[in-house]
């Protein structure tokens, strides 16, 4: 995915993952949480690697944003060979399809030494372990606006919500009609459209912080 090609609507984990895999004796526990943000990605890795204290290796990979974005995609081999963790975590996670996620794979050796091709895919599988019993839901993008209209074009309005996929937030009723609402972001451009062509420019649209 190009990193201007970013999402609006992507699968995010709902719920904190965790599984373990064992390759040689060597225990590799795996846990995923959703990250919105670098900072919440940060603290997950630290909590995780505080839990796991003991472990001889606490390897972490994040994307953060839509599903495949590097814009502010992180990783680290944690002392392991350099390339054999980190990097295969990550490239597990930019094909997954999942956005706002972070992944720690905690690493107890087990006495037998894997090799850095055996150490890249026991992480791999790790991950990819965890991923196919992840728990996602949808995360949607929102944009909030105020729209101010006669009472004459209310109910023609009204009948775009669910077109638009719209929640209204609250209305204000005085000489005109005002209505905050709050729509996903990929459908402002066209639901502006459409609500100035219907009522002919007579409807004035603000956006709002949302």
């Amino acid at each position: 995915m190009s990193q201007k090609e970013l999402l609006h609507r992507y699968r995010v984990p709902s719920a904190v993952q965790r599984t373990e895999t064992e390759v040689k004796r060597s225990r590799f526990i795996t846990t995923i949480q959703a990250t919105p943000s670098r900072e919440l990605s940060r603290e997950f890795i630290k909590q995780v690697q505080h839990e796991f204290a003991d472990a001889n290796h606490n390897c972490w990979a994040c994307v953060i944003g839509s599903p495949g974005s590097t814009l502010e995609a992180g990783m680290s081999d944690d002392g392991e060979p350099r390339g054999s963790a980190g990097k295969p975590m990550l490239t597990a996670l930019l094909h997954a399809d999942v956005g706002d996620i972070s992944v720690v794979v905690s690493r107890y050796f087990g006495g037998i030494r894997l090799g850095k091709g055996g150490m890249a895919r026991a992480y791999t599988d790790a991950v990819l372990n965890g991923l196919a019993q992840l728990e996602t839901c949808e995360k949607i993008d929102y944009r909030t606006l105020l729209i101010t209209l006669d009472y004459s074009l209310l109910e023609q309005v009204q009948t775009l919500y669910s077109v638009y996929e719209i929640e209204v937030l609250r209305h204000q009723y005085a000489d005109n009609v005002q209505i905050h609402l709050q729509l996903p972001c990929e459908h402002m451009k066209a639901f502006c459209a459409h609500i100035t062509e219907l009522s002919h420019s007579r409807i004035i649209i603000k956006q709002q912080e949302s």
